[in-house]
């Protein structure tokens, strides 16, 4: 049996104090990833104050362009009323992959098992004097 930490941990989703400040606000629409957006009261400029309540860690790269542009105020109303529907040769949106075994490796990274190409010669390094 493990501890829940969830409630006390910022990184591992909202935190109770989250969930108290999202009292009262509504709930207007939920991603593909399970994220869960809300809205209510008002920022300093007077727009409608915006959250989002990640499923799993926070990363800031989970949350789709559609939602991105709703949490930015790019867009008055939430996506699935506002945008078009996805085009067929849209590719889904994937989180930031750097640091896991996902991330991008070039031919000559050594996690790739390459080796690199050797130096051609053409290349003086600067000298004072020179």
């Amino acid at each position: 049996m493990g501890i829940n930490l969830n409630p006390f941990t910022w990184w591992n989703g909202a935190t109770i104090g989250t969930w108290f400040g999202l009292r009262g606000k509504a709930q207007v629409g939920e991603d593909a990833h399970g994220n869960v957006y809300y809205e209510g009261g008002s920022d300093t400029a007077g727009r409608p104050r915006r959250w989002v309540i990640y499923k799993g860690s926070n990363d800031a790269s989970r949350v789709p362009a559609e939602w991105f542009s709703w949490l930015h105020h790019q867009v008055e109303d939430v996506p699935d009323r506002s945008l078009p529907p996805r085009r067929a040769w849209q590719k889904p949106a994937i989180p930031n992959m750097t640091g896991t075994a996902l991330a991008y490796r070039p031919s000559g990274a050594l996690e790739k098992g390459g080796q690199r190409a050797a130096a051609t010669g053409d290349y003086e390094a600067w000298t004072p004097e020179g």
